[in-house]
């Protein structure tokens, strides 16, 4: 400074002009050093470590690079350069010294959030991360440096020292837990679903309460994002998964199979003693042909062993189309490629109601894609409903304005 205004007295020009001058000059060039510094660094030193980052086979500097952890570090470079030459105007050094500090902290914070997202990202590049996210405990860091970054601002600018400030914050700490208080849910949440392995990111959970009927799609501090079924998105917090109930569907889909438990109504009028005709036709169906000639026996050893007199059909035992209709699914079943061999697979009779006699298929499908399973269990009942006349039942159902036509149309005028 000295020597700016030594150069312009000998130019002539008078003290006063000199000094702002001299104050103008200095400006001008700390402004230009400070430009050329962070073109230099942006345009030269950056490419240089992105071009070093891209070429090596390290990953997680990549994710640095993404969320631009350095660039953010590039504006310490004009605010060091100030620092320096802060001293040059003696009367303003304090308070230039406290706006490079300010905004080298509002940097360090910048730089820190970008770092711990950069963290978080590699992070989920891992198969744990599903099982184990971060990303809430990301959150709580980042909370953490902004608030310690917030005392340091303003613990400069009034010229106090910081624990004065964390003493004053303690005692409103009722006050910072009302304000944090979904944080802080969040982060107990949080943590309980992750020791407890309850839900991870790509899970299918059904939460009526809230809508959602879908793949969890991210886990955060305060929300849980689920995309339904129809492609849309369901935000639940993140507490509601520990206070309410909520179904995962993770179990379903380690397992390698998908329930099936659906049931067919049959007319009970429909069911009858089997006759040696009926037996003779149902022998022609290749799943029953050993079941009924087994059955057979068993039945006229059983009857014979007890002097069963046959001439009555009520008395002793005997075969009924709905129980040769029953062992036929077990046999369908069995051998139908998409059903899991190593499940449960029931073919049961459930209580008769006013709408039939209800046979309910229990089993489950060895692929659990969602319109795998459906396509399986539509074939299945298509063929159920197409083949139950074979066995002389007939499937229930109410009766319809087609039925009501034809009634009225049988009947004599």
């Amino acid at each position: 400074m000295e020597f700016i205004k030594n150069l312009l007295a000998d130019l002539g020009v008078r003290a006063e002009t000199a000094v702002y001058l001299s104050n103008a000059i200095m400006i001008a060039a700390i402004a230009a050093l400070c430009i050329l510094a962070s073109f230099i660094t942006k345009k030269v030193v950056i490419r240089v470590i992105a071009h070093y980052i891209h070429n090596n086979r390290m990953k997680w500097d990549n994710y640095m690079l993404e969320r631009k952890v350095i660039h953010k570090l590039s504006h310490f470079v004009p605010a060091v350069i100030i620092y320096y030459f802060s001293f040059s105007f003696p009367s303003y050094q304090h308070w230039i010294g406290k706006g490079v500090v300010i905004y080298m902290i509002v940097a360090a914070i910048l730089v820190s959030d970008a770092l711990l997202s950069s963290v978080n990202d590699y992070y989920t590049t891992f198969e744990i991360s599903k099982s184990r996210p971060i990303r809430g405990y990301i959150q709580v860091v980042k909370i953490f440096v902004f608030v310690i970054g917030g005392i340091l601002v303003i613990s400069n600018l009034i010229g106090e020292s910081p624990l004065i400030l964390l003493s004053g914050i303690g005692a409103l700490s009722a006050v910072v837990m009302l304000i944090f208080k979904d944080s802080l849910l969040g982060l107990v949440a949080g943590v309980q679903l992750t020791s407890n392995d309850m839900v991870r990111v790509g899970d299918w959970i059904e939460m009526p309460k809230y809508g959602a009927d879908g793949d969890i799609v991210d886990i955060s501090l305060n929300t849980v994002k689920v995309q339904n079924f129809d492609k849309t998105i369901t935000t639940i917090p993140t507490y509601a998964l520990i206070s309410d109930s909520f179904k995962n569907w993770r179990g379903m889909q380690k397992s390698g199979g998908r329930r099936i438990k659906r049931a067919v109504c049959l007319d009970m009028s429909s069911i009858v003693f089997c006759t040696p005709d009926m037996i003779g036709k149902f022998k022609q169906i290749h799943f029953l042909s050993g079941y009924l000639s087994e059955k057979e026996k068993e039945i006229e050893r059983y009857n014979e062993e007890n002097g069963i007199d046959r001439s009555s059909k009520a008395n002793g035992r005997a075969m009924t189309n709905v129980g040769v209709f029953r062992a036929y699914i077990e046999r369908y079943l069995e051998h139908h490629p998409k059903i899991h061999k190593g499940m449960t697979r029931i073919v049961r009779q459930l209580s008769p109601t006013e709408n039939g006699l209800p046979l309910e298929i229990y089993a489950f499908t060895n692929d659990t894609a969602w319109n795998v399973y459906e396509g399986v269990q539509s074939d299945i009942f298509d063929h159920i409903f197409a083949v139950a006349p074979e066995f002389g039942l007939r499937v229930f159902q109410n009766p319809s304005g087609h039925d009501m036509k034809h009634l009225l149309r049988a009947e004599p005028s």
